[in-house]
């Protein structure tokens, strides 16, 4: 029995005017990379605004955020910042 823990998106959400990415990871130890044996609820959430760096984010997360940042949800964000500094 050798046991692996991985991390994995397991949710992923669009919040608010400026189409912020939420994302939750589920941090998993398996066995043998089959059997799930963790505890429920080891979660981490962190959140990605349009002006993000996406580079070392998985790939569906990369998708949906380049699918709802469009370039007009980006200026909006810009402009959002710049008055609200």
């Amino acid at each position: 029995m050798a046991l692996i823990e991985k991390t994995v998106v397991n949710k992923i959400e669009i919040v608010g005017d400026f189409k912020h990415v939420q994302v939750r990871e589920d941090r998993q130890i398996v066995d043998d990379g089959t059997d799930e044996i963790k505890a429920q609820g080891n979660w981490h959430r962190y959140v990605l605004a349009p002006d993000d760096n996406l580079s070392g984010q998985p790939a569906d997360v990369v998708a949906v955020a380049n699918a709802v940042w469009t370039d007009e949800i980006k200026a909006a964000w810009t402009t959002h910042k710049e008055n609200n500094g």
